[in-house]
């Protein structure tokens, strides 16, 4: 009988575990001091927000990263001797 973690791929799984702790990390080093720095709730609310856009802007320069990668990814190998 084989399990569920068996059928994932071992990409997923440290991908996934990847994503996992750099959420836990923004969650414990970003969001609770920036949240916690106020007092009333409507500043709460928007450092929070503003939070959340710094993390989907550093999520889109990562991703936008990835993609020059892999698309230039011929003539990064050149540069370097391969």
């Amino acid at each position: 009988m084989t399990t569920v973690v068996a059928k994932i791929g071992t990409e997923y799984l440290l991908f996934g575990g990847a994503g996992a702790i750099s959420l836990l990390a923004f969650t414990a080093l970003i969001l609770v001091p920036a949240i916690g720095s106020f007092g009333r709730g409507w500043e709460k609310a928007t450092a929070a927000l503003l939070s959340l856009l710094i993390l989907a802007a550093l999520v889109a320069i990562g991703v936008a990263v990835g993609i020059a990668i892999v698309f230039y990814w011929d003539e990064i190998i050149s540069v370097f001797g391969g």
